[in-house]
C-alpha cells in the first residue's frame, strides 16, 4: 500500500485568534494512529505556523510584507511542530519535522532527494510532518497555504490518496457564506466542469490559501492517477471515511490520461523563466500531434533564460504549454523563424529542438 497524504489547512489547525486547535489536532492524530497502525504510511502536511506565530506576538492581522511573514512562521514553526509531535508521540508514533521551499520542488535534483528523504523515514515507520520553510521562501503564496505543497508530496512519493482538510464541508457551487443556493458538490469527474463555478481565493484571515487553491491541489494530484478529497477538518470521521472511499467531502477520482511525475513538476512546480511565441503551424502542431518544437517554428522570445531554464509557450490564441528551453534567450533570437540548416551554420553544436517533446508539457 502507498502513502497517504493529509493536509491540515491553517483554519483546522488554529482559531480565528491563532490558538491551536489541540483538541482537533488530537483527534486527528488519533484517526492517523489508527491508520498507521493498520500498516498504511502516514504524511502530514501542515499549515498554521504563520497563524500560531501571530498569536504568540499578538498580531491581530495576518502580516503582508515578507519580512514580518518569515519572523511570524520562525515564531510559530517550532511551537506548531511540538504540538504534533507530542500528540503522536504520545499516541507511540514516531516524527520528524520537514520543511520545504518551493525551489525543492522546483530544482529538480533538491526535488530527488526531498523524496529519497521521505521514503526513508516511510520505511522507518516515522511520520514526517511537513510545512513550507516560510522562513526562507520568497513568495509568500508560493504553495497557496500547502495545498500545491500537498500535492507535490503526493506526487513524488506516488501516494495512495491526498485528503486536503479544510473548515467547509468540500467544494461548493458557490460561496455558502454568501448564497444560500450553494451546493456541495460530491464528486469532479471532469475539471473543466468546474470553471463556471464561483470558487475564488478567499479564505480565513489566517490562512493564505482558498477553495481554489484546493481545487488546483486536486486536479495536479488526479492528473497523477492520484485521487483527492476535500473534506471538513473539523469533524470528527472525516478522515478515515475518506480513506476507506465513503462518500464525504468532495471526491476527485484518478484522470486516466495521467502524465508522468516529471511532466507533473514541469507544469506545475518548475517555474517560466521567459516566454517563446509559436506560429499557427508550431502551436497545431504541439497541440494535436506532439512533436517537438523547432526555432522555425518560434515567432517571438521574451524575457531572459538560459539553456535547462523553463520557458512558457504561448500563440497568438493563448497559452499552449511549458517546456525546457534547449537555448538561451539570446542564442533563440538569433535562429528564431530560421530553417534548421540555417541554424545549424549560426550555432553548430546547437540540438534541433528549441524545446524537445519529452521536455515539454501541454497547458
Amino acid at each position: 500500500m502507498g502513502a497517504i497524504v493529509v493536509k491540515l489547512g491553517s483554519s483546522v489547525v488554529a482559531d480565528d485568534a491563532g490558538a491551536v486547535r489541540e483538541d482537533v489536532l488530537a483527534r486527528v492524530c488519533d484517526e492517523l494512529v489508527a491508520l498507521h497502525g493498520a500498516g498504511r504510511e502516514v504524511v502530514v502536511v501542515t499549515s498554521g505556523a504563520i497563524a500560531v506565530g501571530m498569536r504568540g506576538l499578538d498580531l491581530s492581522l495576518r502580516p503582508r510584507a515578507m519580512d514580518e511573514l518569515q519572523a511570524a512562521s520562525a515564531v510559530g514553526q517550532g511551537k506548531l511542530y511540538q504540538v504534533y509531535d507530542a500528540l503522536l508521540s504520545a499516541r507511540g508514533v514516531r516524527t520528524a519535522q520537514v520543511l520545504l521551499t518551493f525551489f525543492d520542488m522546483s530544482a529538480r535534483s533538491h526535488y530527488l532527494n526531498a523524496r529519497g528523504t521521505l521514503r526513508r523515514l516511510l520505511a522507518w515507520r516515522v511520520v514526517p510532518v511537513i510545512n513550507e520553510n516560510d522562513t526562507t521562501t520568497t513568495d509568500e503564496i508560493s504553495f497557496g497555504d500547502n495545498d500545491f505543497l500537498a500535492a507535490q508530496v503526493a506526487i513524488l512519493l506516488g501516494a495512495d490518496l491526498l485528503v486536503l482538510l479544510t473548515s467547509t464541508d468540500g467544494v461548493y457551487t458557490a460561496d455558502p457564506r454568501e448564497d444560500p443556493d450553494a451546493r456541495l458538490v460530491d464528486v469532479v469527474e471532469d475539471m473543466q466542469l468546474l470553471e463556471d463555478l464561483d470558487i475564488g481565493h478567499r479564505t480565513t484571515a489566517l490562512g493564505s490559501g482558498g477553495m481554489r487553491s484546493q481545487v488546483v491541489a486536486a486536479e495536479m494530484a488526479t492528473a497523477a492517477g492520484i485521487p483527492a478529497v476535500v473534506a471538513n477538518g473539523l469533524v470528527a470521521g472525516v478522515l478515515p471515511a475518506a480513506v476507506a472511499g465513503q462518500p464525504v467531502g468532495t471526491r476527485f477520482p484518478a484522470q486516466a490520461g495521467r502524465y508522468s511525475s516529471f511532466k507533473l513538476w514541469l507544469k506545475y512546480a518548475k517555474p517560466g523563466r521567459g516566454r517563446v511565441v509559436v506560429d499557427d503551424g508550431a502551436a497545431h502542431a504541439l497541440r494535436e500531434g506532439g512533436t517537438s518544437l523547432l526555432p522555425v517554428g518560434i515567432v517571438g522570445v521574451e524575457g531572459e533564460f538560459d539553456v535547462g531554464d523553463a520557458v512558457e509557450v504561448a500563440h497568438a490564441g493563448g497559452a499552449v504549454g511549458k517546456g525546457i528551453s534547449n537555448y538561451s534567450a539570446e542564442d533563440l533570437r538569433r535562429v528564431a523563424g530560421l530553417q534548421s540548416g540555417r541554424v545549424r551554420e549560426l550555432l553548430p553544436t546547437a540540438p534541433p529542438e528549441a524545446v524537445h517533446r519529452d521536455y515539454f508539457v501541454l497547458a
